[in-house]
């Protein structure tokens, strides 16, 4: 079976066991080369939410600037790939860019009486579908009269650019004994549901086929 033939009919694409962090399925007639193309894909191929830019209006606390921002950067953001596009893909063409491919997020703890830990829960997002994927996941500790104000921004990137874009934290392939047949299995950060990740997988390497197949053309001319 040719991949496209695949995209075409994914009724070869069967789940041999799904939660909401991890997926198998089972690729049926798939040659193996396509199958683990689309293995790399879901793990640092498809596109996810990040925090990618940081302004600190105020930080007080031990934790040094370049390392809050890296904290932050690290945190996996809930993704919504149907409303917003890669910065490089957007109509806006701005570095700075706008409201359909980046969200802002607010963080401001004023200052505190007591030593206490900051955690994701107070990031405050502008959009209600891009935020932390937890309310638990710490991310500075203050001491008495310490604060922290920072304005950040989200935006579409992938795992080939940093890897606090990867879509998913374990991405396998398992050969069977029989011929072009093997399982997938993706664990996602979190950011995508895991069968999102392998449908958004699969839209991905049908393009990359399809640009190749045009650049084979091109020179062929």
């Amino acid at each position: 079976m040719d991949f496209e033939d695949f995209v075409q009919d994914l009724s070869s694409l069967e789940v041999v066991k799904k939660d909401s962090q991890k997926i198998s399925v089972k690729l049926k007639g798939v040659p193996i080369q396509y199958a683990n193309a689309l293995r790399r894909i879901c793990l640092n191929g498809v596109p996810i939410f990040a925090i990618d830019t940081v302004d600190i209006i105020e930080n007080s606390s031990v934790l040094p600037d370049e390392g809050l921002a890296h904290r932050l950067g690290l945190i996996p953001i809930t993704t919504d790939l149907s409303r917003f596009n890669e910065p490089s893909k957007c109509d806006c063409n701005s570095e700075s860019g706008c409201s359909n491919c980046k969200v802002m997020l607010v963080l401001d703890t004023g200052e505190t009486d007591v030593t206490r830990t900051v955690f994701s829960n107070e990031l405050s997002s502008e959009d209600d579908s891009i935020k932390p994927i937890s309310d638990k996941i710490s991310i500075v500790q203050l001491a008495p009269g310490q604060r922290v104000k920072i304005e950040c921004y989200a935006r579409l990137g992938r795992g080939t650019d940093h890897a606090k874009w990867n879509s998913a934290n374990i991405s396998t392939l398992i050969e069977t004994d029989k011929k072009d047949e093997s399982i997938l299995t993706v664990e996602s950060t979190g950011a995508l549901d895991p069968e999102k990740i392998i449908l958004a997988g699969v839209d991905e390497v049908s393009n990359r086929l399809v640009e190749f197949k045009d650049m084979i053309n091109q020179i062929e001319e």
